[in-house]
């Protein structure tokens, strides 16, 4: 197909390192075929409109705009999800978390009601939609912004999980009533140390929300926001879940430490073997 050889030379010449996936996903999103579609009719040509799309989807991405904002999904686990620049754009290491939160609900745990679960910074609702899908859970979602949790409404709506997603705008713990608890807080929480804001990848930086991306000079405000809260809103032997930047996470769980408000405080790794999770019990006695 000559659009797939143009599309590819063009982002190749704009510094795209994967020109040829990239053009592969705008012609899939201009044309509405699937990848194996693309080269069994690779004679056949564009229409007007197809056209159009794939020119304007080429230049966004040509001025580094993230594929996934382009053709408006991103994929998490097995989920396809919606996804705009209200939202980040899920990455791998988060489906470690999911796998965490899912070993915490299965692991050794007698029958008993259903867990109560938290996810704060919901975002595009990625982690909440997998352990509501895989786990068959139902789940809290909290989110300062109004347009991410749009996002994360359409999402649990398409996927038909609308009424396992109960979605609440506030600032962490502000969207919770003071006497709600639950037994597992699960969090993508903004992490990156703005001292790395001049030094990221143009697509992620210009392209992706800041207040979901950075946390102070450490990179840890927002963490110790949450995990100074965290115990008021923990059932007893309740459990969070972080994700943190890589290399913070060690730092992360000393401060912990020091609250003396939690008890088997875990560091975790990343699949790359990266510590980038922290996994606190509420102290029983707290």
């Amino acid at each position: 197909m000559a659009a797939l050889d143009w599309t590819r030379d063009y982002l190749q010449r704009n510094g795209d390192e994967h020109a040829r996936h990239s053009a592969e996903w705008l012609l899939e999103a201009a044309t509405g075929l699937s990848r194996l579609e693309l080269y069994t009719h690779f004679d056949q040509p564009l229409t007007p409109d197809e056209r159009t799309h794939l020119r304007d989807g080429v230049a966004r991405r040509g001025a580094g705009e993230p594929l996934q904002y382009i053709t408006g999904i991103a994929y998490f686990r097995h989920l396809a999800l919606a996804v705009t620049p209200a939202v980040l754009i899920p990455r791998p290491e988060t489906e470690v978390l999911v796998d965490l939160a899912l070993q915490e609900l299965t692991e050794d745990k007698p029958e008993a009601s259903e867990p109560k679960i938290l996810d704060l910074c919901t975002g595009s609702g990625c982690i909440a939609l997998a352990l509501t899908c895989e786990a068959g859970v139902s789940v809290t979602a909290t989110d300062l912004s109004a347009e991410a949790l749009a996002v994360a409404r359409n999402n649990a709506e398409s996927l038909g999980y609308a009424d396992r997603l109960d979605l609440r705008q506030g600032d962490l713990f502000e969207a919770l009533g003071p006497d709600e608890r639950f037994d597992l807080i699960v969090s993508n929480p903004p992490y990156v140390p703005e001292s790395e804001r001049a030094t990221m990848p143009p697509e992620v930086a210009d392209f992706e929300p800041a207040v979901a991306l950075f946390s102070g000079v450490e990179g840890l405000d927002v963490f110790r926001r949450i995990i100074e809260d965290a115990p008021r809103h923990l059932a007893a032997n309740g459990v969070i879940i972080m994700e943190l930047h890589a290399g913070n996470a060690t730092r992360a769980a000393q401060e912990a430490v020091k609250l003396e408000r939690y008890e088997a405080i875990d560091v975790l790794p990343d699949l790359a073997g990266r510590e980038r999770f922290v996994r606190l019990r509420r102290n029983a006695s707290d």
